[in-house]
């Protein structure tokens, strides 16, 4: 019996000195990931049009500058579950007092921070498809704001948060830009090119590269926008308007993503986008 629990001891010992060592391992080859140093595109910033500059702050709403930023772009608690990690949208206010427009629009359309590493959460992956001008607009946007607020607190990650980035399964927005860059939506004529933009600008972050659907929150799977193709434009502007579908039912990311931005959507943006998404489903039946 006594050497029986020596090797049961022993064995508790191993098993525990393996999981130290994952978990240093995970931990190890995370900070690597989050703190890897990013060389940055040089950007082209085209100069808006008066047109632009008015719109810009639409288009915030629409590509959710405010909902993730909030309002004046003084920084939110966009996330926070203690075993994944706690996330702050910053304090874009006091971010632009410090920066350059060239730093600014690499974060916005390469995900890079402006001291280098990678930023998370940030859905660099759509805003690769902002044109120079608009790109710019946004940044006159941001610089428009007030001066403001405290500066927010850098990410913190918890264990599970840590080993999704190990293995992959969280990536940092560089990745993201770059996997999204080889996989776009499908083209479908060149007459519905607008569409397809705005559904890669609008749509992507949370259904996917090619618009198919994925795991956009923890345990929340996004719909292939095929579904869009069964909608007439009516019903899809409720949609988008009020994140409410044909068939009334509850959607837990559409509805409040609906209602705080794409309802900033013009008319013009929408028969654009349903133009698109109608004739996608249609390519795609036999």
């Amino acid at each position: 019996m006594t050497r029986l629990l020596r090797w049961a001891g022993y064995g508790l010992v191993a098993i525990l000195t393996l999981l130290l060592v994952a978990a240093a391992a995970i931990w190890l080859i995370s900070a690597q990931k989050l703190n890897a140093s990013v060389a940055a595109r040089p950007e082209h910033l085209a100069q808006p049009t008066q047109a632009q500059l008015a719109d810009a702050p639409r288009m915030g709403r629409v590509l959710g500058c405010f909902s993730c930023h909030g309002e004046g772009l003084r920084g939110n608690k966009m996330f926070d579950q203690p075993m994944i990690g706690t996330v702050w949208a910053p304090n874009l206010t006091q971010v632009a007092a410090h920066t350059t427009d060239q730093q600014l629009a690499q974060a916005i359309r390469q995900g890079i921070s402006d001291e280098g590493p990678p930023l998370i959460i940030m859905p660099s992956e759509a805003f690769q498809h902002l044109t120079d001008q608009e790109l710019a607009a946004l940044i006159h946007m941001i610089r428009a704001q007030p001066r403001s607020g405290a500066t927010t607190p850098e990410p913190t990650l918890g264990p599970i948060g840590r080993l999704g980035v190990a293995t992959g399964r969280f990536n940092t927005a560089p990745v993201q830009v770059a996997r999204y860059a080889r996989e776009e939506p499908a083209g479908v004529g060149v007459q519905y090119e607008g569409g397809r933009r705005l559904a890669a600008l609008y749509c992507s972050s949370c259904h996917g590269p090619s618009l198919k659907g994925q795991e956009a929150e923890p345990g929340e799977m996004s719909p292939d926008l095929m579904i869009a193709g069964a909608y007439d434009l009516a019903a899809f502007k409720t949609l988008l308007r009020t994140g409410k579908p044909a068939s009334g039912r509850s959607l837990p990311m559409m509805g409040p993503t609906a209602r705080s931005d794409l309802s900033h959507m013009t008319d013009a943006e929408i028969e654009q986008l349903h133009a698109y998404l109608v004739a996608r489903a249609q390519a795609a039946t036999p």
